[in-house]
């Protein structure tokens, strides 16, 4: 099947006099998860993670993913005939490397030029002017050969409450406007989806697990014009948007509209499309810098902190009910990873304002969980066992906040290795989370403290340690971060601000065996510490998520006495704020499972 959508692809190529095709995970807008209409990418190689990026020349294709998916992407690329590359690891080339070494000069680089960044589509550019490559952006050629591809989403939109939203639209486009004028923008192109929503005011259903709305937004100093479909938007909807000074137009328009704008815009580069902005008028002054919403809408409000908190406590007894059922079923029960994933929307859905996932589950036992972002299928569906452990990575959307935990748990006994390893991941959360740092510390500064014990007993995992989330919105959310990798981006360059939200999440994970990691949000503080003759502003985590943490798991002797405090305090928090959500068997259970050690 891949194999021959590989060579409709080639054929077409041919014809249009394309040498090399990209085929990226982006839909129109720079977006991490996509609706089904834009998996191109999927559509094409058959690899369905969430990062990557295929190419297709006459004669190779390969498909770059970074290594969250290294062992999924070689398992759904078995027998495609697309080769994987495994990016960052030594000797494996980059996508401009490869294009360099198979293009001719003079070739043709084709893409379509609404599913690639504008950054990324210069990128290539500078790095192929060597061979003269030119591109060829105009048609989407997927979407010539895809029978039956999907329609676009047309799902309804509402307008967020201001009890939820804590800041009136009116108020945001104001404090949006006062930037545009600090940087002298006549026009601010506004294209991600989740910047749209929250400066709007507004949720919909588009993406799968991302309350967002397709379309784009131009703001000028006098109108907001917003390129969607009206019909997802009831009438009242539509009049208070109106009131706001915002003006619908066709979600396709936008690109003819824009060749029309004069005066100085600013756009996002590795947000905005490169089709989008090549359609700028040539007269234009195009600026180019982070969207304007993105740190006011990093930074929570206080009713959206609060909002989160509350959320917290719900999802954090919908879990605790989910290890209370894994821990108590019977022995030899048949329970399979699938099941445990529509437990979890069963103990969700008892929750008062629950939504949908914020992501699609991951529930991963035994070798499963060494997959980083593993999802089951017919397929790969596991039945669990009796012993070792269970990987799940989970997250709803309320009303009223985004979450994302992730608990291992013991379905019973477990090896000297599978313990040690999951109490030096305990212990890179809990000394992560109990971290006190000086402002303009950015997450760069603080991934090694949670690696600092997995690196002790001669491991360490390969993804970031903690990511940004948003408030009713996308999972993944910048400018915040926490990593070890040096690049230059927005994420790994931002400092921590307090109403900042970000996940901690270290872990190992080992092939063919086990994977273990541990994830709670934390949201930055501020206090004000004093040294006995100054008064010093630090910052510091407060811990979001209330789930335990599995006790069954963690060899004692390994924690510190700091790191048993802070375990012990964490525990004692979880019990006060879950125990009254729970029933009295489920209560007596977390006090134990929760008791000092």
């Amino acid at each position: 099947m891949i194999k021959e959508r590989v060579e409709k692809l080639r054929a077409l190529m041919a014809q249009k006099n394309i040498d090399a095709y990209i085929i990226p995970t982006d839909d129109f807008h720079g977006s991490e998860y996509v609706g089904d209409y834009f998996k191109c990418r999927a559509y094409i190689s058959g690899f369905t993670g969430s990062a990557g990026t295929a190419v297709v020349t006459a004669d190779k294709a390969g498909l770059w993913t970074d290594g969250r998916y290294f062992i999924q992407a070689a398992q759904e690329l078995s027998g495609s005939g697309i080769d994987l590359y495994k990016m960052g690891n030594p000797g494996v080339p980059t996508i401009e490397e490869f294009l360099l070494d198979e293009l001719n000069d003079g070739a043709v680089l084709g893409f379509d030029g609404r599913t690639m960044v504008y950054s990324g589509a210069e990128r290539l550019k500078k790095e192929l002017a060597a061979k003269n490559v030119r591109l060829a952006y105009e048609e989407d050629l997927i979407g010539m050969i895809w029978d039956g591809r999907p329609q676009i989403s047309k799902k309804p939109a509402w307008l967020l409450p201001l009890e939820f939203a804590g800041v009136s639209r009116e108020d945001k486009i104001a404090q949006i406007r006062e930037q545009m004028k600090k940087e002298n923008a006549d026009v601010f192109l506004l294209t991600s989806l989740d910047d749209i929503a929250w400066l709007l005011n507004f949720r919909g259903g588009d993406v799968y697990c991302n309350t967002v709305v397709l379309s784009y937004a131009v703001i000028t100093e006098k109108q907001i014009l917003l390129f969607t479909d009206a019909e997802k938007f009831e009438a009242a909807a539509l009049d208070e948007l109106a009131k706001a000074g915002v003006t619908l137009k066709e979600y396709d328009d936008v690109y003819e509209y824009v060749k029309g704008i004069k005066g100085t815009v600013w756009a996002d580069p590795s947000k905005a499309n490169y089709k989008l902005i090549k359609n700028l008028s040539p007269d234009t002054d195009i600026r180019y810098g982070r969207n304007f919403t993105l740190l006011p809408k990093a930074v929570k409000n206080e009713t959206e902190i609060d909002n989160m908190r509350r959320t917290h406590i719900k999802d954090g007894a919908a879990i605790t009910k989910l290890i209370y059922f894994l821990k108590h079923r019977e022995s030899g029960s048949v329970l399979t990873e699938m099941d445990v994933d529509a437990k979890i929307e069963e103990f969700r859905g008892e929750q008062a304002g629950y939504i949908e996932p914020s992501f699609e589950t991951i529930s991963a036992y035994g070798p499963s969980a060494a997959i980083v972002h593993y999802t089951a299928d017919e397929a790969s569906n596991r039945t669990l066992e009796d012993k070792g452990l269970i990987l799940i990575d989970t997250g709803g959307t309320y009303m009223g906040g985004t979450t994302d935990i992730t608990r291992t748990i013991a379905l019973g006994p477990l090896t000297d290795t599978e313990k040690k390893h999951y109490t030096a991941v305990l212990k890179g959360n809990l000394d992560l989370g109990a971290t006190e740092f000086p402002q303009g510390t950015r997450g760069i500064n603080l991934d090694a403290i949670a690696r600092r014990p997995i690196w002790a007993i001669g491991c360490d995992y390969n993804h970031g340690t903690g990511h940004g989330i948003g408030y009713m919105l996308n999972v993944h959310e910048g400018p915040n971060s926490i990593r070890n990798k040096v690049a230059d981006s927005i994420e790994e360059s931002a400092e921590l601000q307090p109403g900042m939200i970000t996940s901690n999440e270290p872990g190992i994970y080992i092939e063919n065996s086990h994977g273990i990691r541990l994830e709670t949000l934390v949201l930055c503080c501020e206090k004000i510490v004093s040294d006995g003759e100054a008064e010093i502003p630090m910052l510091y985590f407060e811990t979001l998520t209330l789930v335990p943490y599995d006790l069954d798991a963690v060899v004692p002797e390994m924690l510190s006495e700091e790191q048993k405090n802070v375990l012990n305090s964490y525990h004692a928090r979880v019990y006060d704020e879950i125990s009254p959500l729970l029933t009295k068997e489920e209560t007596e259970w977390l006090k134990y499972a929760t008791r000092s050690i």
